[in-house]
């Protein structure tokens, strides 16, 4: 696939002539489905950026399963969208396969890119490139059921981590079965490997997890499942989400993103729930961002069109309107201050986060890094292995088929 999207990207193309004003241009922009009200909000957003642009249609096309796959597919087949969703995750690949347009070009002084959250638009630069804009993000915080830490004796949220595992102990049974609901994926540990100097990955682009430094991070979370028998999967409790787990009450704390704060508020109204920074652990503030940007793809026949689409919604009119309603926090500091995220009571620890969270990105092969590392590390959670030894297992068995891919 690398090799082929890169062949592809490489070819010359003979872009057609500007159309005359009076000529409709039409635009397609492609995403991921999200909630019925996040889909109607963003058709709403498009339909205004029409009125203000009538010479631009803009088709809007959900792509429900596998994403990056069709994404992929059809940039080898010269039948990509022009502007599309692309998530940090993914960025490194792509950005490297000379298949996206570089901005830089299109930004003008006016578009105020010094706006933009610095964390989140390092993620899509590459080898002095921007080549997406970020649309939204969120970053993990601490959700902890307020009656349940009344029916404990508990005031105020953990500050630290050793707080939490010793809160999570005194919470078991007040209300909810266990105290902490942990999530074993990579995208919720990154940042306690972090914690005492470990990395996901080197220069290189190889699996590093598996450093003495990496695993102080990763025990915290095997000792507090299998000793302090005070935390739980979603899986031990027959839910499918984090989010899911704590509306249910059957943990009374959890780490999620802003996106679980619409989904408890509607779904289950009768919990009483607050937010908090993530506990610090090694003395050190930690937390994770995800963030999605808006690209453009490199074989666009109309780019000056396709700009003009992007730098709407991700201008400071575009993206108010877009993260307007909470169901997503905007990248731009100026947005996210007139709509008052840092002072409101559920979304400030959110907001606070950006500024030392780690970014969720893991190389130009993501998959790999994932899959091997969540399939070993659960295992060592369940007691099946020792840590270290799952860990090294994962990180070998990673490098070798990155070695393989390149």
């Amino acid at each position: 696939m690398a090799i082929a999207i890169a062949i592809i990207a490489c070819q010359s193309l003979q872009l057609p002539s500007k159309p005359l004003a009076s000529t409709a241009v039409s635009i397609k922009l492609s995403g991921w489905g999200g909630s019925p009200v996040e889909q109607k909000l963003l058709r709403q957003v498009l339909r205004e950026f029409e009125v203000q642009h009538p010479t631009i249609k803009v088709k809007y096309e959900v792509i429900s399963d596998q994403y990056m796959d069709v994404i992929k597919t059809r940039l080898v087949g010269e039948a990509a969208p022009d502007v599309f969703y692309l998530d940090a995750l993914e960025a490194p690949f792509l950005m490297s396969q000379n298949v996206l347009e570089p901005l830089e070009s299109y930004i003008t002084p006016e578009f105020d890119l010094t706006d933009f959250e610095d964390t989140l638009l390092d993620s899509f630069k590459y080898q002095n490139h921007i080549y997406g804009l970020p649309k939204d993000y969120s970053t993990l915080a601490l959700f902890y059921n307020k009656k349940a830490f009344a029916a404990a004796g508990l005031s105020n949220p953990p500050a630290t981590w050793d707080e939490l595992r010793n809160y999570s102990k005194q919470l078991i049974g007040k209300l909810n079965k266990y105290g902490f609901g942990e999530i074993p994926e990579l995208a919720r540990q990154a940042y306690k490997i972090k914690a005492f100097g470990g990395q996901l990955i080197d220069q290189n682009g190889s699996a590093t997890f598996a450093s003495e430094a990496g695993l102080k991070g990763l025990e915290l979370v095997v000792d507090q499942y299998q000793k302090d028998r005070s935390s739980a999967q979603k899986s031990d409790v027959g839910t499918n989400s984090g989010s899911e787990m704590f509306g249910q009450s059957k943990v009374a704390m959890v780490i999620e993103g802003n996106w679980a704060i619409p989904y408890l508020t509607e779904t289950f109204p009768q919990v009483e729930f607050a937010t908090a920074p993530v506990p610090t652990i090694n003395g050190k503030k930690g937390t994770m961002v995800f963030t999605v940007a808006y690209v453009m793809n490199k074989q666009a026949q109309h780019k000056a069109e396709a700009w003009k689409l992007i730098s709407y919604l991700t201008g400071k009119e575009g993206m108010q309107k877009w993260t307007g309603t909470g169901f997503a926090l905007p990248t731009r500091k100026s947005v996210a201050k007139n709509l008052g995220y840092d002072q409101d009571a559920l979304r400030s620890p959110l907001v606070a986060g950006v500024d030392y969270a780690t970014s969720w990105q893991v190389g130009k092969y993501p998959s790999v890094i994932v899959n091997n590392f969540e399939n070993q590390f659960v295992s060592a959670l369940l007691g099946q292995q020792p840590l270290k030894q799952a860990m090294m297992k994962a990180q070998n068995e990673a490098n070798q088929q990155i070695k393989a891919m390149e």
